[in-house]
């Protein structure tokens, strides 16, 4: 695979410029599938309405996913109730709108695709609630951040895993944190974010999702795996991280993405 990137150099005299041309080479490799599969039981609401998504893998320039479609798609709870996920307009998003959720409850994840098998399984996991939000401004080293802090009580003798998510509901933009019960077993704790762009008024939405060990131990993987501050677009990962989607066709075509199933918690929040 070729992409061109054109870059321009001024020279020492303002009336001279050239243009160089650099030929990239990288690597190709066959398309692999992606699995966004998140069953989220947020509290207060039915579950009936769950999504499931694939896309494929794609070329480091390609600023288009594209969408994994035309697979079959079920979930099975362990009574062996089968729910079936159908896709919506070819867009690799799979829908099921009478799913029932249950606490602790095992489901395995069946996905067909281009004459291949996969199947994940994962367990329900529960989260408490958001207890309550505290704001305080004014902190960071310049003085100029924001920070919240989203307060729960871990329940007492149980190990416990969380994902938190701080949501502009605007642009979409996500801050994921991961915590676990270690130094806070049956204690008040809380979630912490900042941030130095909301206004009064603004709104920020804060979901803590009950996640397994195994999910826990993936994410916190990948964020290893992240170095923002390099400024090396085109470094190696030091391994793919694999999730739990195993593709039992042929092995060696394993999926990326992980299936989950997190009861969560979700709060709202207005700056003051």
């Amino acid at each position: 695979m070729k992409k061109v990137l054109f870059i321009c150099f001024l020279g020492i005299l303002s009336f001279f410029n050239c243009e160089d041309i650099i030929q990239v080479e990288l690597d190709t490799a066959e398309p692999r599938l992606v699995v966004d599969g998140t069953l989220a039981w947020i509290k207060g609401t039915s579950g009936n309405l769950q999504e499931i998504r694939l896309t494929l893998t794609a070329p480091f320039f390609d600023t288009i996913i594209p969408p994994a479609t035309g697979a079959t798609v079920t979930v099975t709870d362990e009574d062996n109730n089968v729910f079936n996920f159908t896709e919506k307009d070819s867009t690799g998003k799979y829908r099921n709108q009478s799913f029932r959720p249950t606490l602790n409850g095992t489901y395995t994840l069946n996905i067909n695709y281009n004459n291949e098998a996969y199947i994940a399984t994962e367990t329900l996991i529960p989260v408490v609630p958001i207890e309550s939000v505290e704001e305080r401004p004014n902190v960071g080293f310049a003085g100029d951040e924001t920070e919240i802090r989203a307060f729960y009580t871990d329940p007492k003798g149980v190990k416990n895993y969380y994902l938190f998510e701080f949501i502009n509901p605007v642009t979409g933009v996500r801050n994921n944190e991961l915590y676990d019960d270690e130094f806070t077993d049956g204690n008040r704790t809380f979630g912490i974010y900042f941030d130095d762009d909301f206004k009064t008024g603004d709104s920020l939405i804060i979901a803590n999702e009950g996640i397994s060990k195994q999910f826990h131990e993936y994410v916190n993987v990948l964020l290893q795996q992240i170095n923002i501050d390099d400024g090396d677009p085109f470094q190696t990962q030091p391994a793919i991280v694999r999730g739990n989607c195993i593709n039992t066709t042929n092995p060696d075509n394993f999926a990326l993405g992980y299936f989950r199933a997190s009861e969560v918690s979700v709060f709202i929040h207005v700056f003051e």
